[in-house]
């Protein structure tokens, strides 16, 4: 099942993770909560998502058939949710209100849906049609290690950039990941109005 190893493949695999998980993407969110007095772990947050992303990565499939839900469904699910993320930081304002008992901002939204998402579950799935399992894992792992940096650096990034940059590269990130959002929400419902049409 894990064949073997091929460079070109793990390359492959790591630019189309690295697009879709999007750690740079990431910063304006993290920097965003940590003002709000949420507090971020970066190796609980690498490890959870290694782990969820590992998990889905061999069990997704199977797991959503379960519940009686498709790839296609879940994505168009995922793709609200990361479109109402993008919203938050396009608009300055606040959807997603911390009512739990624990302020911490470790698991949502970071683990999910931002880096453990529909997009990367959906992603992962796809890639396994492409390449073997160990090329895709070790991208998974770089990608990991790309992520656990940018999370240990937000606050050097944030005072590099100031206030004014930050502020820039918030909405600027905002709108790609309203983009994604849309993509992801739009090529799956079409799929899915697609299958139903078939029938």
């Amino acid at each position: 099942m894990l064949s073997t190893f091929n460079f070109l493949d793990f390359f492959s695999a790591f630019i189309v993770l690295f697009a879709v998980i999007d750690p740079i993407g990431a910063i304006p969110i993290v920097i965003s909560v940590r003002e709000q007095g949420r507090a971020v772990s970066a190796f609980r947050a690498v490890v959870y998502s290694f782990f969820l992303m590992c998990l889905f990565f061999f069990m997704g499939e199977g797991l959503l058939n379960l519940f009686g839900v498709d790839i296609n469904s879940f994505a168009v699910a995922g793709g609200l949710v990361l479109f109402l993320m993008a919203m938050e930081m396009v608009l300055d304002i606040e959807i997603f209100k911390n009512a739990g008992p624990i302020k911490e901002a470790t698991y949502v939204p970071l683990v999910f849906p931002l880096l453990a998402g529909a997009g990367s579950f959906t992603t992962l799935l796809s890639l396994r049609a492409e390449y073997s399992a160990l090329n895709i894992l070790l991208a998974l792992c770089a990608n990991m290690v790309v992520v656990y940096v940018v999370l240990m650096t937000t606050g050097r990034i944030q005072r590099m950039l100031g206030k004014s940059g930050m502020y820039f590269v918030k909405k600027f990130f905002g709108i790609i990941l309203l983009a994604i959002s849309v993509k992801l929400f739009t090529s799956n419902l079409s799929f899915l109005i697609q299958s139903v049409s078939a029938q």
